[in-house]
């Protein structure tokens, strides 16, 4: 597992905010949570491109912030669900709120995320 080797940045809500939300997956599970995908093997059939592994260590994560449970089912072989915590709830709207920023800005967004990749491939094969 990850050790820290230095001590966060925690002055301002943004810093928090980066601290709790930092992973690449973790407003996806978020969000799949509230919408009813509980099962490990649903959040994995809905973000694909993400290992078993990783997904595991975000939503262990997500729980150590308190923003999700997971509950197991004494059962063979054994249940595991997620659900959102009431504190975890609180973000819903924030995360809508940038989903909608993202659908409303998408052609341009795009236009600059394709840049970068192109530009990145560009350096990457000058390189070789």
């Amino acid at each position: 597992m990850y050790e820290r080797k230095t001590i966060p940045n925690l002055n301002c809500g943004l810093d928090l905010i980066g601290e709790i939300l930092y992973g690449k997956w973790k407003i996806r599970l978020l969000w799949f949570i509230n919408e009813g995908h509980q099962r490990p093997s649903e959040l994995q059939r809905k973000i694909p491109d993400a290992s078993r592994r990783v997904l595991n260590i975000q939503l262990k994560e997500l729980e150590e912030h308190e923003l999700v449970t997971r509950k197991i089912y004494p059962v063979i072989p054994p249940k595991v669900e997620y659900s959102l915590t009431d504190f975890g709830k609180t973000l819903i709207p924030v995360i809508a709120a940038l989903g909608q920023w993202s659908d409303a800005h998408e052609e341009r967004l795009r236009e600059v995320i394709s840049r970068q990749v192109i530009s990145s491939d560009l350096d990457v094969s000058l390189m070789n």
